[in-house]
C-alpha cells in the first residue's frame, strides 16, 4: 500500500510511478509512493519541503536570504528546489560533480524565482549554509563547508543523521551559529510521509 524510498533508489522509483507531484516531476525522483485507485503508483518527494519546514521550526525563514547549498544529489536537489520555491533571494550550489551541479543550476534558474548560480565551499557573505552531502559521516571527513569562515549571524544546517552532531555542525555551534541537524529534517519529512500515505486510505 505504500513504499518509502531511500538512496540510491529515488530516481529509479520515479519511473515506476504512473503519477507524481509537480515537485517530484521537476526533480525526477520520489521518496514516498502510494497506490492510486487503479492500483498504479503515485509518488512525491518530501526531502526539500521537510527541510524548509524544519528550518522554519528552528527560527530560520529562508525567504529573502542568501543561501549556500553544498550537494546537488537527490536530497540536495530537493532542498534546492524547496528553497527557491520558498523565495530565497540567491542560491549558490556547490558540488564536486560539476555537470550535475550545472544541470541543477540551469533547471532551477529556469523557474525564474530568484538568482541561482554555482558556488564554492566558502560560506562568506551568505545568511544560510547547508550541507546536503554524506561528507561528515565518516571519522576524519573534511568539513564540506569551510567552517573557519562561519560567523555568529549565520544559520548552518546539515542532512546527516549519524553522527547526531556532525563535526561541521559542532564547529558552527562553536562559532556561535544557530544550527540544524539531519534529525531535525527527518522529523519533518517523516510527518509529511505519514500524511501522504494516510491520504490514500481516506
Amino acid at each position: 500500500d505504500g513504499i518509502i524510498v531511500t538512496v540510491p533508489h529515488k530516481f529509479a522509483c520515479r519511473e515506476l510511478c504512473a503519477t507524481v507531484s509537480e515537485r517530484a516531476a521537476f526533480l525526477g525522483g520520489v521518496n514516498t509512493m502510494r497506490r492510486n485507485a487503479d492500483g498504479t503508483w503515485h509518488g512525491d518527494m518530501f526531502d526539500g519541503l521537510g527541510y524548509v519546514e524544519a528550518m522554519r521550526a528552528k527560527g530560520c525563514e529562508p525567504k529573502g536570504q542568501r543561501v549556500l547549498l553544498v550537494g546537488a544529489g537527490g536530497a540536495g536537489s530537493a532542498i534546492a528546489h524547496a528553497l527557491v520555491v520558498a523565495g530565497v533571494s540567491e542560491l549558490a550550489i556547490h558540488d564536486a560533480d560539476v555537470a550535475r551541479r550545472d544541470s541543477l543550476v540551469q533547471r532551477l534558474a529556469g523557474l525564474g524565482l530568484g538568482q541561482v548560480r554555482a558556488g564554492s565551499s566558502d560560506p562568506s557573505g551568505f545568511n544560510i549554509a547547508i550541507n546536503a552531502t554524506p561528507i561528515g559521516m565518516k571519522e576524519g571527513d573534511p568539513h564540506p563547508i569551510d567552517s573557519s569562515k562561519f560567523t555568529p549571524a549565520q544559520f548552518v544546517g546539515c542532512v546527516i543523521t549519524a553522527p547526531a552532531v556532525p563535526p561541521m555542525i559542532q564547529a558552527a555551534r562553536d562559532a556561535g551559529c544557530h544550527t540544524m541537524t539531519g534529525a531535525d529534517m527527518f522529523a519533518r519529512v517523516r510527518d509529511l510521509m505519514v500524511t501522504f500515505l494516510l491520504e490514500a486510505a481516506a
